[in-house]
């Protein structure tokens, strides 16, 4: 946070209690995503991405892992991100302008093994060159299903991810479909795998877009990122 208190120059967090700081950052993170959310531009390919600019952040995922349900929940409102009960819809990079403070990308679905091959080549490519080549990007979300864990085409992106040097955050989908006890033993698989991948963020994130669990969380990761980039 970059608040500061009046007159005396004291940082805000300074002076806040450690409970005040986390319901302050809280609600710093709902107000970033109650404003205006903009659809800026969809990209088929490398020359199509818009100027780099503000600080960027991506949700990656396997197709169906719930990743649309999630960017709209986060948003709270259903019509950021196409849905689809269809593997596969989103095949292009989104992007949207978040309160003027930062553009998040909804990155096309990958690991869907009945789309057609040259499709899943150029998803490829675009995804790939995108992640490589793009300086603003911030972070990447990666959203793995809860019920499934990390599968290969998971670990082909978080190896992408190491290679690519790009800082990615791991998010568990559809916990309220588990257990208590399968939350757990799935939380600790995955902190388990990500703690030997150089470029995964620590910090596992467990979510329901349904009953909304997380998405707390997950604001507050993504306002600290926007925050970071307006005190540089």
């Amino acid at each position: 946070m970059v608040d500061h208190a009046e007159g005396g120059g004291q940082a805000l967090t300074d002076i806040l209690s450690p409970e005040q700081e986390a319901a302050a950052l809280v609600e710093s993170g709902r107000l970033l995503f109650a404003r205006d959310i903009t659809f800026l531009r969809g990209a088929v390919a490398l020359d199509g991405l818009p100027d780099a600019g503000k600080p960027e952040i991506a949700f990656a995922g396997r197709s169906n892992v719930g990743k649309s349900s999630l960017i709209n929940a986060l948003c709270g409102r259903s019509t950021v991100a196409r849905t689809s009960n269809t593997p596969g819809r989103t095949q292009e990079l989104n992007f949207f302008d978040v309160n003027g403070r930062l553009v998040m990308v909804d990155m096309p679905g990958y690991g869907f093994a009945s789309a057609p091959k040259d499709k899943v080549d150029a998803w490829t490519r675009l995804v790939k060159g995108y992640l490589k080549g793009r300086p603003t990007l911030r972070r990447c979300f990666l959203l793995v299903d809860s019920r499934h864990g990390l599968k290969d085409s998971d670990r082909d992106m978080m190896k992408l991810l190491d290679q690519a040097a790009v800082i990615y955050q791991v998010v568990l989908t559809k916990i309220d479909k588990l257990k208590a006890s399968e939350v757990e033993a799935v939380r600790a698989r995955t902190v388990d795998e990500i703690s030997r991948h150089v470029a995964a963020h620590p910090v596992l994130i467990l979510t329901s877009s349904e009953k909304g669990l997380g998405l707390a969380d997950l604001r507050c990761e993504i306002v600290q990122l926007a925050e970071a980039e307006k005190a540089s």
